[in-house]
């Protein structure tokens, strides 16, 4: 599998393949929703010149923002075994809902975050003051172009209330959706095939840096496939500059555990990287 890596940056996207770093000065929608975009970049970096790599990492480091601009963030829920037994042991009545979405044909889809609630690797990410059973879901997230093909990859951090969700599937949006509620990045990867059903998604969470929890799951677990994922979400949507899709996860801290403020939590995908981002509470 060939990967092309692109960092959106404050002033530019960098784009990273064969060792080699390329400043491209366009738009990041204009960049990435394109059908076809391993081979679309490959012909936009045939007459580029690469810059040193010692100045690309140097933006990196101080202006990476999240890989993101106008698009929506979806999110699938309930797509592992273990994804549904701890959906049903939080909720007080709602349980066999998450057992018969397993088994359906339909997936559980919701919308997760407009792009000015989206976190980038290495910035904050919240937990709701009125909730008291808070967790990182690190999962998979697809870029879906506005044609419905899946063009890359990026980690995704969907922050969820536990206790808002379990007292009444009803309160779903507001267990999902709030300032900085999701993290995303550190960069997309753009690939000349699908990614490999062996690829591990491993998520560690450090307090005052004692790791408190840390596991690790292959995406060859997830019940659904991804391109059927994002066949459902365009059924009734359109997205004009795109959009991102993650894909659930399996990877549930004990009922004991639960975020707090300074916590730091670490995802790590194969062949995409590491997205770390600490936790505050919103007030």
């Amino acid at each position: 599998m060939q990967i092309i890596r692109l960092y959106k940056t404050a002033a530019t996207i960098l784009v990273h393949y064969n060792e080699q770093y390329y400043a491209i000065n366009t738009s990041w929608n204009n960049f990435v929703n394109r059908k076809n975009l391993f081979a679309c970049i490959l012909k936009d970096l045939s007459d580029q010149t690469s810059i040193d790599t010692i100045t690309a990492e140097s933006i990196i480091g101080n202006e990476l923002q999240a890989p993101i601009a106008t698009q929506e963030v979806w999110a699938a829920g309930v797509t592992y075994f273990r994804s549904r037994t701890a959906r049903m042991e939080e909720s007080e009545g709602g349980a066999d809902f998450y057992d018969k979405v397993y088994a359906a044909e339909r997936p559980e889809l919701f919308f997760k975050a407009t792009p000015h609630r989206v976190s980038g690797h290495n910035q904050v990410v919240f937990i709701r003051e009125d909730s008291t059973w808070d967790v990182p879901e690190p999962e998979l997230t697809l870029f879906v172009s506005s044609h419905g093909t899946i063009e890359g990859y990026t980690i995704g951090n969907d922050m969820s209330s536990r206790s808002i969700e379990g007292e009444n599937p009803l309160y779903l949006p507001q267990a999902k959706v709030y300032e900085k509620c999701a993290g995303l990045g550190p960069c997309l990867i753009v690939t000349d095939t699908p990614i490999p059903p062996d690829t591990l998604i491993k998520m560690a969470i450090y307090r005052k840096e004692e790791m408190k929890y840390s596991d690790s799951v292959p995406i060859s677990q997830m019940k659904r496939g991804h391109q059927e994922l994002v066949d459902f979400l365009f059924r009734g949507c359109a997205f004009p500059d795109g959009c991102y899709l993650m894909t659930g996860t399996c990877l549930v801290p004990d009922n004991s555990f639960t975020l707090q403020d300074n916590d730091r939590v670490e995802i790590s995908i194969d062949h995409i990287g590491t997205l770390i981002n600490d936790v505050q509470t919103l007030h």
